[in-house]
C-alpha cells in the first residue's frame, strides 16, 4: 500500500504526518494521522488512538495534547479515521451517529454496509500492516491502544479480541456495554443485524467475561460525571462488574464536573500516556 503524505508538520521536536491511502478493505480512500517523536532508537513503540462519533483523525490530533506526552515519553501515535468516507451508500450521511463518522469499529455483515464498513479489519489489520511496512522505525509489535467514546469501545474490543496484539488498553468515557444502549442498538442493528450473538462480539462487557489473554495489565478508564451520555449510553460500571475476575483490575476513575468533550480528554491524557508508556517499556 502506498501512503500519500498530505502534510508534514513539526511538533514537539518530532513530526506529524497527515496521510491518505486507498483501502482494499473499505474500498474507499482513508485518512490517517501519525505522530512520530524525535528518537535515537529504530524501534519506537506505538499507541493507537481510536476517536469517537463524528470525528476525523484531526480532532484528537489537534485537541487531545496527546502528541506532547508521546514526545515526552517516546512513543508514536496513530490516529485512524472513524468510518469510510465517500462510499456513496444511500443514507450514510443522514444521521450524525450512524454511517459517516460512525463506523463503530465493527465489520458490518448487513447490506448495504458490508461492502465498505469493515472498520475492525481495517484498523486492526490492513492499516497496521501497511504502516508496519511503510514506517520501519515504528515497532508495531510493541503497541498499545486507547480511545474515546465510540473509540473507547473500539479500543476495549480490539484489546479483548486480540489478546496478544496490544500491551495495554485505556479509554475515555467508552461506550462500555453497547448491546444495551441506544447508540449500540442503532449501530449494531444496522451494521450487524438482529442476531445479538454478533453484537456480543463487539461488546466490551460481554467480551471481558470470556477473556483468555494475559490479563495482568490494568485497564484505565476515566469518566466525567457531568457527561450527558454517562448514564444513558456509556455504562462503564457494567464493564467493571463483568470484569471483576480480570486479574489486572479495572481502574474506573469517575471525575466530577467533567463532560464528554476534548476538554475532558486533554485534562487526563497525561495519566493515560504514563499508563501506556509503562506497559510499552518506556518508564
Amino acid at each position: 500500500m502506498v501512503f500519500k503524505t498530505n502534510a508534514t508538520i513539526a511538533q514537539f521536536g518530532g513530526k506529524l504526518l497527515k496521510l491518505s491511502h486507498d483501502s482494499k478493505v473499505t474500498k474507499t480512500p482513508m485518512d490517517v494521522n501519525v505522530f512520530i517523536p524525535s528518537s535515537s532508537t529504530k524501534n519506537i513503540p506505538v499507541l493507537l488512538y481510536l476517536s469517537g462519533l463524528t470525528c476525523t483523525p484531526n480532532n484528537a490530533t489537534e485537541k487531545s495534547f496527546l502528541a506532547y506526552f508521546a514526545a515526552k515519553y517516546g512513543f508514536a501515535v496513530v490516529f485512524p479515521d472513524t468510518s469510510p468516507r465517500g462510499a456513496d451508500i444511500a443514507g450514510e450521511n443522514e444521521s450524525w451517529d450512524f454511517g459517516t463518522g460512525a463506523g463503530f469499529y465493527v465489520d458490518a455483515t448487513q447490506e448495504p454496509w458490508k461492502n465498505n464498513y469493515q472498520m475492525y479489519s481495517y484498523v486492526h489489520g490492513e492499516l497496521i500492516d501497511a504502516l508496519t511496512e511503510a514506517y520501519t522505525e515504528l515497532d508495531f509489535k510493541n503497541i498499545s491502544i486507547t480511545g474515546h467514546s465510540m473509540g473507547g469501545m473500539g479500543a476495549l474490543v480490539g484489546y479483548f479480541k486480540q489478546p496478544r496484539a496490544y500491551k495495554a488498553v485505556s479509554a475515555f468515557a467508552p461506550i462500555a456495554n453497547p448491546s444495551v444502549v441506544p447508540w449500540g442498538e442503532k449501530n449494531f442493528g444496522g451494521y450487524l443485524g438482529a442476531d445479538k450473538s454478533l453484537w456480543a462480539e463487539y461488546d466490551p462487557t460481554e467480551l471481558i467475561k470470556n477473556y483468555k489473554g494475559d490479563d495482568s495489565a490494568t485497564i484505565l478508564i476515566h469518566q466525567g460525571l457531568d457527561d450527558p451520555f454517562y448514564e444513558k449510553e456509556l455504562k462503564p460500571q457494567n464493564l467493571v462488574e463483568a470484569g471483576k475476575n480480570y486479574k489486572g483490575g479495572i481502574e474506573l476513575k469517575l471525575v466530577e464536573k467533567y463532560d464528554h468533550s476534548y476538554f475532558f480528554i486533554s485534562s487526563f491524557v497525561e495519566e493515560h500516556a504514563i499508563h501506556h508508556a509503562k506497559y510499552l517499556g518506556l518508564i
